[in-house]
């Protein structure tokens, strides 16, 4: 009996430590619980309802159905191509310049990623209106491709899907860069030296070795270019034109224009679905990479 107590002392001062403790988390975690209901899930929750309500306040479909029909579908349809465009264009330059970069040494690679870095800081607004300067008619491109006497010289490169993809591309491109920079960073470069030693020839390195080690940073860094290309709004509304309308600028147009806050609401709803289901790709992306770079290693 005794020992039994003595056994069972210790562990009332440890339970109301654990308790206190938990208390204490609980209390320094409440503010950003708040934080986050009030700024993230009562918006998206609210979002939702108005998605589902009708002008007399009943609950319809109809907003869905006129989101997934006509002209709506074709500009989510767009924007699903110029988003997919767009993703592989900055994974083609992202690849060719994180590749570049990685074999430099480390201070001319830290200011190469400083010179790819530097421009995003600067603001989205104006680096369109850079692009819109470089591309238009009398812009320093068709300039330069008249003086060479290029054959169709000077090209529409604005308003049309093209300009579009350009500039999208380029507001994508540092996020391409960074994310495979720090893949390729870690591939371990002994692997590429010991197949070269056994006789593996520079494309079957690439091929065998080098590109399956960094296949789960390339689509990683392909579904991030997609994912924000989706809602991307200022470049393909200021360098498109109609045909090139994607679903940020019509749920703009909806709301400022038309005064049609449920179908957009909507239109949200259905890019905040395909932003999760790319964001859920990504995840299992990373998850397969990790656990194929953990089964090579053993």
């Amino acid at each position: 009996m005794a020992a039994t107590l003595t056994a069972g002392a210790p562990a009332r001062p440890r339970k109301r430590l654990a308790s206190r403790r938990t208390r204490v988390g609980i209390l320094y975690a409440l503010p950003v619980v708040v934080y986050l209901l009030v700024l993230f899930v009562y918006p998206i929750f609210s979002t939702l309802l108005l998605s589902l309500k009708d002008a007399d306040g009943s609950f319809t479909l109809h907003w869905y159905a006129d989101a997934l029909t006509g002209v709506n579908l074709s500009v989510l349809l767009t924007t699903l191509r110029i988003s997919a465009e767009t993703a592989v264009l900055s994974l083609v330059f992202g690849f060719v310049l994180a590749q570049a970069i990685t074999r430099l040494k480390p201070i001319l690679a830290g200011l190469a990623m400083l010179v790819v870095v530097v421009p995003h800081f600067v603001s989205a607004l104006v680096r369109t209106y850079g692009w819109i300067i470089m591309l238009g008619d009398k812009g320093l491109v068709n300039e330069t491709l008249t003086s060479m006497s290029v054959p169709g010289a000077p090209f529409q490169l604005l308003y049309n899907e093209l300009g579009v993809v350009i500039g999208t591309t380029s507001m994508m491109l540092p996020y391409t860069v960074l994310l495979l920079y720090g893949v390729m960073r870690g591939v371990d470069r002994r692997l590429l030296a010991a197949a070269s030693s056994m006789g593996a020839g520079k494309v079957t390195i690439f091929r065998r070795i080098y590109l399956p080690l960094v296949a789960p940073g390339l689509a990683s860094a392909g579904l991030l270019s997609f994912i924000l290309s989706l809602g991307y709004y200022i470049t393909p509304a200021l360098m498109g034109g109609p045909d090139q309308t994607m679903i940020a600028t019509l749920i703009n147009q909806q709301v400022t224009k038309e005064n049609q806050w449920n179908g957009a609401a909507a239109q949200g709803v259905i890019l905040l679905v395909l932003t999760l289901a790319g964001l859920l790709l990504v995840k299992v992306v990373t998850s397969l990479g990790a656990s194929r770079k953990k089964r090579s290693a053993t």
